[in-house]
């Protein structure tokens, strides 16, 4: 008599042996994702600047030897003509080269930038920063997205329209992620979609000086506006992931309030 077999679990049942994510781990990956982020591209950009600013200096140098190496040869072939002539072509070769030195100080001077900070002591993002980690954060995120969806709709019924695939971002993704549901869902039905989290997770935790007024408020939103890049990345490239080509756009108004407005391949407002 053989024995009954016992049903294998299926790898998205909720079993807490099994966990899915690392709640902590994410928390802490989402907290340092926006410094980490502008580090390596302010380190980018200084790296940039530096080889060419060497460039700089390299041709300049090859210019002044190559005019001290022609004036040498001028006075060679004009020495018999007497050593006043000779020595007139030295100072001009020598006027050549300390120009060319004065270039490279000032250069030196006017490649040196600014840097501010905030009433919190946050360094304040150049805008050529802010576009950088903009889409350092929105790709990180598109892979992750699209890392989820293959992972957790492995054993669930394919979303058939855009609808479908939104509603699986607001209640099943959103809850893997940030560990609640998106709170609020509106749609023209003609392919454009608004998300609406009333607490957005990485906001709410986020501090704002109430002793600056509305300059410490413009900072704070601000600061809040590079924390939604990563999710607007999850959220294209999870929907990607299902089929759906879509643009992101994401707002905060008030912290930590954070809006996602999605429109799909040739939606009309």
């Amino acid at each position: 008599m053989s024995r009954p077999t016992q049903p294998q679990p299926q790898p998205d049942d909720d079993d807490p042996l099994n966990p899915k994510v690392a709640a902590s781990a994410l928390d802490f990956l989402l907290i340092e994702l926006v410094p980490l982020a502008q580090r390596i591209t302010e380190q980018l950009h200084a790296r940039e600047q530096a080889l060419q600013e060497e460039y700089r200096r390299s041709r300049t140098f090859n210019q002044t030897a190559s005019k001290t190496l022609v004036g040498s040869q001028q006075g060679q072939k004009k020495s018999q003509g007497g050593d006043g002539e000779e020595r007139q072509g030295m100072v001009g070769v020598s006027a050549d080269g300390s120009s060319a030195a004065a270039g490279t100080s000032g250069g030196d001077v006017s490649g040196a930038e600014g840097s501010g900070v905030t009433s919190l002591g946050f360094p304040v993002m150049s805008e050529k920063t802010r576009e950088s980690v903009y889409w350092r954060l929105d790709g990180m995120g598109y892979r992750v997205g699209q890392g989820l969806v293959e992972r957790f709709s492995l054993h669930k019924p394919r979303p058939t329209t855009p609808l479908d695939a939104i509603k699986f971002i607001c209640k099943d993704l959103w809850t893997l992620v940030f560990r609640k549901q998106i709170d609020n869902l509106k749609t023209n039905h003609r392919g454009v979609f608004v998300l609406t989290d009333t607490r957005f997770h990485p906001l709410s935790r986020m501090s704002v000086d109430r002793r600056t007024g509305i300059k410490g408020a413009e900072e704070a939103l601000g600061r809040a506006q590079t924390f939604l890049y990563f999710p607007c990345g999850v959220i294209r490239g999870a929907l990607a992931g299902m089929g759906v080509e879509v643009t992101v756009e994401a707002s905060s108004t008030e912290i930590p309030t954070a809006t996602f407005q999605i429109k799909t391949k040739g939606a009309k407002a």
